[in-house]
């Protein structure tokens, strides 16, 4: 039976923005991530959901991208406001373990399901690490959201071959000879 974590779901969050934001998002595509984060059965889902799910993630990694904590809070509380609804317990159906929803039931949009939990998710870490939990990438050109759940500094970049091709930047600019002007 799959158990559902506030980890887990904001890594769905995640993978999901940077399928609907940064990849050309399908129904397929959409699907998949869904898949690999666990959904099963008929998905039902249509390109007026990508539509609505692409909008949320673009409000999500608003959040993944605030300068401070307290402005990820913010964002977060008026995500919450306008999107969830009062905490409910669902196993869909002996489906899954027992977890808290904050959409509007078991078979709401995938849009609003989508932004309500991912929020969710996202409050609760935030709260947790008080920190924002996550970021968006800084390597020039790529800007994709990622989860940032490690002590230490904060992370930069989404993948170790972004950081790697900031470096190698940096010090090309460092120890190139200057251009004639």
């Amino acid at each position: 039976m799959e158990v559902h974590s506030t980890k887990a779901m904001a890594a769905r969050a995640v993978d999901l923005c940077v399928a609907l934001l940064h990849e050309r998002p399908s129904v397929e595509s959409v699907s998949r991530v869904l898949r690999d984060h666990g959904e099963t059965g008929d998905l039902d889902l249509g390109e007026a959901d990508v539509t609505a799910m692409r909008a949320a993630a673009a409000r999500l990694c608003e959040v993944l991208g605030a300068g401070t904590v307290g402005e990820a809070a913010g964002l977060l509380n008026r995500l919450l406001a306008a999107s969830a609804r009062a905490p409910r317990l669902t196993s869909h159906g002996d489906a899954t373990s027992w977890h808290v929803h904050v959409d509007s039931g078991d078979d709401a949009p995938w849009g609003e399901w989508f932004l309500a939990s991912s929020a969710m998710a996202l409050a609760v870490l935030l709260a947790d690490h008080q920190r924002v939990p996550g970021g968006l990438c800084a390597s020039r050109g790529c800007g994709r959201p990622y989860l940032d759940l490690g002590g230490g500094s904060p992370r930069r970049y989404c993948s170790a071959r972004c950081a790697t091709r900031e470096r190698v930047a940096a010090h090309r600019s460092r120890t190139s000879p200057p251009t004639p002007g």
